[in-house]
């Protein structure tokens, strides 16, 4: 006893020292302190939202072009990690152009409006402190005028939180106008010959990656920027609450309980982290998921007769019931991880979290700490209403920061998936494409074609000089076709179905790949298609015509509405005009008119337009052979050279030359004697019949025969 009470007096002088020294220098302490923390918060927020490595889980195999492609079905891993700032910070260089575009505006607005609310709530924290001081001492005086200053704070809080929700959904819209108009301009910009062209088409035909670009670029886009616009406040916001609430503080109850706080939440967020799921993966396997479906949906619509002819409703409500199963599937497996993780979530930043606030904020009154003198009853009242205040708010700041992470990682999902349909666009415009290839790509032989690349001249004719023919799959269907077409000399294209006639036009149209040889063709703007079923636009009768010209456009071309009533009336379909109600109507046509009228309104186009190549595909497969003479005639005294796939005999006499695919991969190029062939048509017919009465003979040969035996005998 005697030795501990000898070592207690004697080190009570010592921390009398350390007391009176330490309170000597307490400011600067409670400045490095403060210091200290700022630059924690913000270092342990920017480790927090830093790169992580992505472990590669997917296998490669190699495109067409030579470039790798993804062969395993699981899909690639979507985090926050160095991938996704990448994707991130190139997508924020078209959303936000310069420094002086309307969206940093709109961010810098964005940015004042959210540090003005932070002191306006600093404001209303000491102004309830205040409040509550006067009630406890039985001031009314310095209540009432207290009440009053919180009802005038209401006008500016009220006005800026209004303003902060009205800029943010501006600011998602503008981002959302500025992507949509990059990936338009792509999509549907200005189409050039070549590998630069017709994106829209190649990157549903050509390429296997993206499988619903109307779901990505209305939905997903979408999605990305309302994140992308909430991400801002959802973080910077929080940060700086953190801070300023924080530094607040500490000048009420001293930096030392601002370390022990830090100390503690720090320790409590790790856990949470490491129990936070990867809502980023969740949120991309939902769009795709849910583009799948609408994927399904749209089929059932575009090929709805067929389904009705067949009486496939049961199979189609299994194929997008097999769909919806799925998206349910996912949807219930993140709603439970949700439950649990938001949980644990409430239970650490609500609960835990409120209970420390409450230990730093008793401080002050428990511990007489160096160089704060105590004070009354209602002082300490004051003080610690205050003190709550500050502590709620950094604590939900804290938390926003915590749930931000989780923001953050839907964000990853939504720009994995944005930035996949800027990727595929732009590597289609390079003319690579990943598409699985049919087992015969695999040869040797054709796996050397695929590998190539031919030339594409603008020429006045054209001409095809060892090009092979190759669908987008692999599959070689000529392995060097050559042919020429020369102006007003009409080609006719015949053969068994998938050999390779309608690949020929997409070709010509810039719409394939040239894997080899040299094509001379004009430039694109020279060409029209007329399919079987030709495409009719959303609009009026005239519109219908003059396609994709629109009436400025008709005006500025010299042409007139009974320009277009004659031209309907070479194709014996002036009587629609006044029919449907004027050129001014608008019906959704393709319901309206017949299949014979379609193709006709097709043809009307042709002669409106009057290209220089022409390129048919059945296009009369519809329509009387009188009207048909009459069209055929008509575009060639127009000058258009026709380039026609048909298998009516009546169409032969119109053109001079003939291409006869074989079918195996063979052709013959050579002059078409229309004459001739329609004699070796009729020869070959009769000889067809006759050889169908063959059986019917030998059987009554053999009836006569054993008649006659009868009779013999």
């Amino acid at each position: 006893m005697t030795v501990l009470s000898t070592l207690r007096k004697s080190s009570q002088p010592a921390l009398t020292n350390f007391a009176k020294t330490y309170a000597a220098h307490r400011p600067l302490v409670q400045r490095i302190l403060t210091a200290a923390f700022i630059a924690q918060v913000l270092a342990g927020t920017f480790r927090s939202l830093s790169t992580r490595p992505t472990p590669s889980s997917t296998s490669k195999g190699k495109g067409r072009d030579g470039s790798k492609a993804s062969t395993s079905e699981k899909p690639p891993r979507v985090a926050v990690d160095a991938v996704f700032y990448q994707r991130l910070a190139r997508i924020l260089r078209l959303v936000i152009p310069s420094l002086r575009s309307k969206e940093a505006l709109l961010l810098f607005m964005h940015s004042s409006l959210l540090i003005f609310r932070t002191a306006i709530s600093l404001y209303v924290a000491a102004l309830d402190g205040k409040i509550v001081a006067s009630l406890v001492r039985a001031q009314p005086l310095p209540f009432l005028l207290n009440i009053i200053r919180w009802l005038l704070v209401a006008i500016p809080a009220t006005w800026t939180n209004s303003w902060l929700s009205y800029i943010q959904n501006k600011l998602a819209i503008a981002y959302r106008t500025r992507l949509t108009e990059e990936v338009l301009t792509q999509y549907l910009g200005d189409q050039q010959e070549g590998p630069e062209g017709k994106v829209y088409y190649k990157l549903s035909n050509l390429d296997d990656r993206v499988k619903n670009p109307d779901q990505m670029i209305t939905h997903d886009i979408q999605k990305f920027s309302n994140n992308l616009a909430a991400i801002y406040a959802n973080l910077a916001k929080p940060v700086l609450d953190v801070i300023l609430y924080n530094y607040q503080l500490s000048q009420n109850v001293g930096a030392e309980g601002l370390v022990l706080l830090t100390v503690l939440v720090q320790l409590s967020a790790v856990l949470l982290r490491k129990l936070t799921p990867p809502f980023g993966a969740y949120t991309s396997i939902s769009a795709q998921l849910l583009g799948a479906l609408r994927h399904t949906h749209s089929r059932l619509v575009e090929f709805a007769e067929e389904i009705a002819f067949f009486g496939g409703e049961e199979t189609e409500k299994l194929l997008v019931g097999r769909e919806y199963a799925g998206l349910v599937m996912h949807e219930n497996r993140v709603l439970g991880r949700r439950w649990w993780h938001g949980c644990v979530e409430e239970g650490i930043v609500k609960w835990l979290w409120g209970s420390f606030g409450l230990v730093i904020c008793a401080i002050p009154v428990f511990f007489k700490l160096p160089g704060i003198h105590s004070s009354d009853l209602g002082s300490r009242t004051e003080g610690f209403v205050t003190n709550r205040r500050l502590l709620l708010s950094s604590s939900d700041a804290f938390g926003r920061v915590m749930y931000s992470y989780k923001d953050l990682s839907e964000l990853a999902g939504y720009t994995a998936r944005v930035s996949m349909l800027l990727d595929t666009i732009e590597d289609t415009k390079k003319g690579k494409f990943e598409k699985a290839l049919v087992s015969s790509a695999s040869t040797e032989e054709n796996s050397k074609i695929l590998k190539g690349r031919g030339k594409v001249i603008e020429s006045e004719e054209i001409r095809f000089e060892n090009v092979p023919i190759v669908t987008p799959n692999g599959d070689v269907l000529v392995k060097n076709l050559s042919f020429f077409v020369k102006p007003g000399r009409h080609l006719l294209i015949v053969g068994p179905n998938g050999c390779g006639k309608s690949s020929l036009f997409r070709i010509l149209g810039g719409l394939w790949p040239v894997y080899g040889g040299v094509v001379y063709k004009p430039p694109a703007d020279q060409f029209i298609l007329i399919p079987q079923r030709p495409y009719l636009p959303i609009g009026t009768l005239r519109d219908q015509v003059i396609y994709p010209h629109n009436r400025a456009d008709m005006e500025e071309r010299g042409r007139t509405d009974n320009d277009l009533l004659e031209i309907l009336s070479i194709v014996q379909m002036e009587s629609v005009v006044e029919r449907e109600g004027g050129w001014d109507a608008a019906r959704e046509w393709r319901d309206v008119l017949s299949g014979g009228d379609k193709q006709k309104i097709a043809w009307a186009r042709l002669f409106y337009h009057k290209p220089k190549y022409a390129v048919l595909d059945e296009a009369t497969s519809l329509v009387p052979i009188e009207t048909e003479g009459m069209m055929m005639d008509h575009a060639t005294e127009l000058g258009i050279t026709l380039l026609t796939v048909s298998h009516r005999p009546s169409l032969w006499k119109y053109h001079a030359m003939i291409l006869h695919y074989d079918g195996q991969g063979g052709y013959v190029f050579t002059e078409l004697d229309a004459d001739k062939r329609l004699a070796l048509q009729e020869e070959k017919q009769a000889l067809e019949a006759k050889l169908l009465d063959v059986p019917k003979m030998r059987a009554r040969l053999s009836e006569l025969l054993e008649a006659t035996e009868m009779q013999s005998a």
